[in-house]
């Protein structure tokens, strides 16, 4: 947290297909718990691979944190324009309009979650990870009830490609 704070965060970006990273950030929540649908058609992204698997991860277990325990959160992407959107749908309790913004501050956590449930920098650094990478991270009412958060990330389309004499990042 105090590398984004002070803007020291090095980033390593390449083009990755979402399929590559999505499903290993997948790893801290139980099986079964997640629906997956990202489109074959969905361009490759412009990102820093550690970065984005670290930025889904806390999303999604955060999502899965407060769900209820029969409802599987939606992992989906679809592009619009030059960028892909990433959407993390839960059916759980949602979040008010006036602390949609608050959620993002570090060491925050909405309503009463429980001692031991983390200390409220999960969301702090995926939004962190995700401007790092000259992404977004907003939060939106899901239809119906429910949270969603929405990832936006460049499109790999008219980036330059990688060097492929330069390692990926395994940042955390």
């Amino acid at each position: 947290m105090s590398r984004l704070q002070t803007g020291t965060v090095t980033t390593l970006i390449r083009e990755i297909d979402l399929d590559e990273v999505v499903p290993m950030a997948l790893g801290g929540v139980p099986e079964g718990s997640v629906v997956l649908d990202i489109p074959e058609d969905v361009p490759m992204v412009a990102v820093d691979p550690g970065l984005l698997e670290r930025t889904v991860a806390n999303i999604v277990e955060n999502a899965v944190k407060y769900s209820p325990w029969d409802e599987q959160v939606l992992v989906s992407a679809s592009a619009i324009a030059d960028r892909v959107e990433v959407r993390v749908v839960d059916r759980g309790p949602g979040v008010p309009d006036d602390a949609k913004d608050r959620i993002f501050a570090p060491f925050q956590r909405y309503g009463d979650a429980p001692r031991g449930a983390g200390v409220g920098l999960g969301l702090a650094v995926a939004r962190g990870f995700a401007e790092a990478m000259g992404g977004t991270l907003a939060a939106e009412d899901t239809p119906g009830g429910g949270f969603t958060m929405v990832l936006t990330l460049r499109s790999a389309a008219g980036h330059p490609p990688a060097r492929p004499d330069l390692p990926a990042t395994a940042t955390s």
